[in-house]
Formats: structure tokens, C-alpha cells, sequence
């Protein structure tokens, strides 16, 4: 199939992009990764397609104090090469050449995947991990940050206003010097995962965070797990991890908690040897 008839806006300014998404039924576009096949299959049917790759900023890295900026628009691939004229944690370099084929990081980004808050995909997970914060652009040109562990709302829902995009991803420079796990299971390689496990140690700050994502919503936050982690430096156990995935997913089928189950403890063997 292909898409319905629709009109492109290339916005060059915030301003534009606002004014873009006032026409009626419009829906803005980044990489299109996601978002194309939707078209495609007629699931999305926007009049018009707002762009916002050559906006200012969207495609640039920096280092500002103690945290690295990552614009909104900077692709899979740049990530994965490290082509960024910063460092970025050692995390985002391997999450992000394990995102689909080559192809698909080369137009894919960073800020298109978060908006497009599928389950399963990789960055949700990871920069839930890695306490990522947010920097939201609204039409009135006003600004916010958010944490990522409060942006994702549920499958393909998100804390985004009407009309709000994202600007850039902001991560602590610490999170270089981390210790970190990330593990993934999927059918084949390049698909979306059946379970993802991600657990991030900083000593030096005291951070301690294990993530369970592809949960079929939010990824989820295993506080408790972490904190024994970090405070014994001990494996807890495929059992005690088992036990706080039931907890906290209680309607979930076995097959499914057995799958998260294996993916946070080879996440966590990867820091800690069981």
C-alpha cells in the first residue's frame, strides 16, 4: 500500500513548526523509521508532515557542564560510530548498534524513537537506565525538562503536550564511567526485542538503577533489586528477580516473565558474575 495523500513542511525555526502544526490532522516527522510503515499501511493518515530535522540544534552533541546534550535529531548510526565530537557513555554506543539494520540507524533518531514510545524499542529502556532527562519544546517557545522515567506513559503514550516535541536528551557525564549491563532477547537480530534488561552502577555517585523493558508498557524500574546490587555487589539470583518481575507484573504470562527474567539477569552477570 502507500500513504495517503499528504503535504510535507520542512521547518526551519520553532516558530514554523508551530505554525505547521496547526493545520488540522498534521503530525510531526523525524527519522520516519517508525512512523513511514504507519503511512504506508494507512494507520496514520496526517494531512500534513511537519519535519523538524533542520531545525537549529537537532542534529548537534555538546558537552555543557556536567551533562552531554544530544539533539533530538542525531541518528542511530552517528551514536553507534561514535561520529558525535564528544564522548558519550559506552551504553548508548552498544544499544544503539543493536537497533535494526544499518539502514534504518542511518534515518532513524534518537528523539523519534522516545516520541514514538513503542515497548519494545531500545532507547525507552536505556535512557530510563541511564536517567536520561528530556528537553521539551512547546508552541509558545517555552521549554521543560523531564525525566525519562516519567515521559513514557504506557504503549505509544507519552507525557508530549499537544503540539510539544523533543528537543534534545540530556545525560550526565558520570554515566561515562558507569558500570552497565544491557541485554535483549529477539526472535532474530534487527527486530524489536521480547524482553530487554538494562542495569547501570555508578560508585562514584551511588546511582544504581535496573530496567525492565519490552514489558508491553513502561519499562520498569526495579528499585529495590538495584539497591541490594548496589549495596552487597552481589547477582540477587534468577529466583529474588523472578519474584520482583511477578510482583510488579502480576497479570503477565509466564512465558513472558521467564523471557525478562533471563534478560535483566544476563544484564546484571554482565556487571555482576552470578
Amino acid at each position: 500500500m502507500k500513504p495517503a495523500a499528504f503535504s510535507h513542511l520542512r521547518a526551519e525555526t520553532p516558530a514554523a513548526v508551530a505554525d505547521g502544526l496547526q493545520a488540522e490532522n498534521s503530525k510531526i516527522i523525524a527519522g520516519g523509521q517508525s512512523l513511514g510503515p504507519m503511512l504506508n499501511l494507512r494507520l496514520a493518515r496526517p494531512t500534513q508532515l511537519v519535519g523538524l530535522n533542520i531545525l537549529p540544534g537537532m542534529e548537534a552533541v555538546s558537552e555543557r557542564g556536567d551533562t552531554i546534550v544530544i539533539g533530538a535529531g542525531v541518528t542511530h548510526a552517528r551514536i553507534e560510530d561514535g561520529a558525535c565530537g564528544v564522548d558519550l557513555p559506552p551504553m548508548m554506543r552498544h544499544v544503539a548498534r543493536s537497533i535494526a539494520y544499518r539502514a534504518v540507524r542511518n534515518k532513524g533518531t534518537i528523539g523519534g524513537s522516545l516520541a514514538h514510545a513503542d515497548p519494545a524499542a531500545d532507547w525507552v529502556t536505556a535512557m530510563t537506565a541511564l536517567d536520561a532527562k528530556l528537553l521539551l519544546h512547546a508552541p509558545d517557545g517555552s521549554q521543560r525538562r523531564l525525566p525519562m522515567r516519567d515521559f513514557m506513559l504506557g504503549a505509544y503514550r507519552t507525557a508530549l503536550a499537544p503540539q510539544e516535541y523533543i528537543e534534545a536528551v540530556e545525560v550526565a557525564t558520570t554515566m561515562r564511567g558507569a558500570l552497565w549491563g544491557y541485554d535483549k532477547l529477539c526472535r532474530k537480530v534487527g527486530e524489536f526485542a521480547d524482553a530487554i534488561g538494562a542495569l547501570v552502577l555508578d560508585p562514584s555517585t551511588g546511582y544504581a538503577r535496573l530496567v525492565a523493558g519490552a514489558t508491553g508498557a513502561q519499562p520498569l524500574i526495579l528499585a529495590g533489586l538495584a539497591g541490594d546490587i548496589a549495596r552487597n555487589a552481589r547477582h540477587p539470583g534468577e529466583a529474588a528477580v523472578h519474584t520482583a518481575l511477578t510482583e510488579q507484573l502480576p497479570d503477565s504470562d509466564p512465558v513472558k516473565l521467564h523471557l525478562l527474567t533471563t534478560a535483566l539477569c544476563r544484564a546484571i552477570e554482565k556487571v555482576i558474575p552470578a
